[in-house]
């Protein structure tokens, strides 16, 4: 049986959000079932963020959802904060983790738009 990168497809995934919906939705359409990391019920531990990171080649910053009120009120917008602060308010607070992570092998990519997980294919 052949091998294929997308057979290692994994979708860090928000049920909640509609672009995490409409992105499983595209795979699905392509045959596509990903590994599906639910990362609300199971938020992520600092080394999962850390590695997403390392493969989206971004700062802990780049990766949250700085729109949300919960950014601002838990002071996350303070420039002095560092990376491993922030990934640690992620893992407490996932929902500020952009949404949805389409990881592949070696690489991964935020899915906005959704449409966005067919670079990956």
């Amino acid at each position: 049986m052949e091998t294929s990168i997308l057979a290692k497809l994994i979708l860090v995934h928000n049920p909640g959000c509609s672009k995490s919906r409409a992105a499983l939705a595209i795979l699905n359409e392509k045959g596509l079932q990903p590994e599906i990391i639910d990362y609300i019920d199971s938020p992520p531990s600092p080394g999962d963020i850390a590695h997403w990171l390392d493969l989206l080649g971004m700062q802990a910053r780049d990766l949250m959802r700085q729109d949300e009120d919960e950014y601002r009120e838990l002071g996350l917008d303070n420039p002095a904060l560092d990376n491993d602060q922030l990934i640690d308010a992620m893992c407490r607070h996932p929902r500020l983790i952009q949404r949805p992570i389409v990881i592949s092998a070696d690489r991964a990519l935020i899915a906005r738009p959704p449409e966005r997980v067919l670079d990956m294919l």
